[in-house]
């Protein structure tokens, strides 16, 4: 077997071996056989929301027993055509289950990652806030340009968007806008996306063409499940309705459809001006349980709560990855060291790298720079 095959091959039993690192292997069977027995307890459904809880875990782990079984199978099916292709000088089988061994690597990679997303709401819909900071017209527009590229990454991602409010810079962009992306692990994979973003390019609004820097701010936070209960105290909530500001033309709101809800004891506040009143109020409410059951996630880990602390301001020092447009082409992740050229297909949606990246350092708890250093 050639040496590039080899390094294949390795690839691959590195990322099975986390995979039965992260479901536990050794014990997944006599778990299933518990989720099954449970499964076929007549009372089960007495509890809806238990029973809910119950079949997701099971399903989880049969997912990922199929999952590693099956890419395991394909490997051991795969080396064994190739020794059995150079046994008999046949090259034809050898180029094609070399080709199939590469394919597999990158979906054993993508398996890898996917397993990362073990938290408590990892597997939720999302919430994404995104907010222009320090620079005027030219953050707004940077804000705008930032909320493509997540729908485009969504997208790709087969994710369900939803607008759920926006406001309009007062020359160029968005001042706000926040989503709701839904779909299996969106949380899990935009949870890194929280922090400052940086923009270096020439101004299109400088007559001077000068180079200008800007910042926006993005955060995101969990859907919250129906069966996780968040008790908000009606007294400690203000609500306003008000018009809301749009475009125009023939959907233009003609009353007072918008809301906001302030949250006085945390200072959070929410809004929602895309549908009618009582369902902005529906939608406003539920985006302010999912930011106080954020803030319950932050009490329990603190790590992410000192990530959350650190973020402060949208402007110098705070960020967590810049994009540099002019004088050169770069776009790099200020904490793990990730970085490519490809600044336009970055702002087409082309996350993945930088995601997998943070994910990866919230495990091992160290940099892909650290990592290397070591190896």
């Amino acid at each position: 077997m050639r040496a590039e095959t080899q390094n294949v091959v390795a690839e691959i039993e590195k990322s099975l071996n986390l995979l039965k690192q992260r479901m536990d292997w050794e014990t997944a069977e006599h778990r299933l056989e518990e989720f099954n027995a449970r499964v076929e307890d007549p009372n089960l459904w007495d509890d809806p929301a238990a029973a809910q809880k119950l079949m997701r875990e099971r399903q989880t782990l049969v997912d990922a027993m199929e999952t590693y079984t099956s890419i395991r199978l394909e490997l051991d099916d795969n080396v064994e055509l190739i020794e059995l292709g150079e046994m008999e000088d046949d090259d034809e089988v050898v180029t094609e289950s070399e080709a199939a061994l590469k394919t597999l690597a990158k979906k054993a990679a993508e398996k890898e990652l996917e397993a990362l997303l073990d938290g408590e709401a990892d597997a939720n819909d999302t919430f994404l806030e995104i907010n222009a900071g320090a620079g005027g017209t030219e953050s707004c527009d940077w804000a705008s340009m930032l909320a493509r590229m997540y729908v485009r990454w969504a997208e790709k991602k087969g994710y369900k968007v939803e607008l759920q409010s926006v406001s309009p810079g007062d020359e160029a962009g968005i001042k706000s806008a926040s989503y709701k992306i839904s779909g299996h692990n969106a949380y899990g994979w935009l949870k890194s996306e929280s922090g400052v973003h940086r923009l270096v390019r020439i101004s299109p609004y400088d007559s001077a063409a000068r180079r200008h820097t800007s910042f926006c701010s993005v955060w995101v936070y969990p859907v919250v499940d129906d069966n996780i209960e968040i008790e908000v105290n009606p007294a400690d909530i203000r609500i306003d309705t008000y018009r809301s500001s749009g475009a125009g033309g023939q959907h233009v709101n003609t009353t007072d459809s918008a809301v906001r809800i302030t949250h006085n004891p945390t200072g959070i506040v929410v809004t929602s001006s895309e549908k009618s009143q009582h369902q902005n109020r529906d939608i406003a409410m539920k985006a302010l349980k999912s930011r106080l059951y954020q803030l319950e996630l932050e009490k329990r880990h603190a790590e992410i709560n000192a990530q959350h602390e650190a973020k402060g301001d949208a402007g110098w020092g705070n960020q967590i990855r810049s994009y540099v447009l002019q004088p050169y082409q770069m776009v790099k992740d200020l904490r793990t060291g990730v970085e490519t050229s490809d600044t336009q297909g970055v702002l087409d949606g082309d996350l993945d790298k930088f995601m997998a990246a943070t994910l990866a350092m919230d495990v091992s708890g160290k940099s892909r720079a650290e990592a290397q250093a070591e190896e």
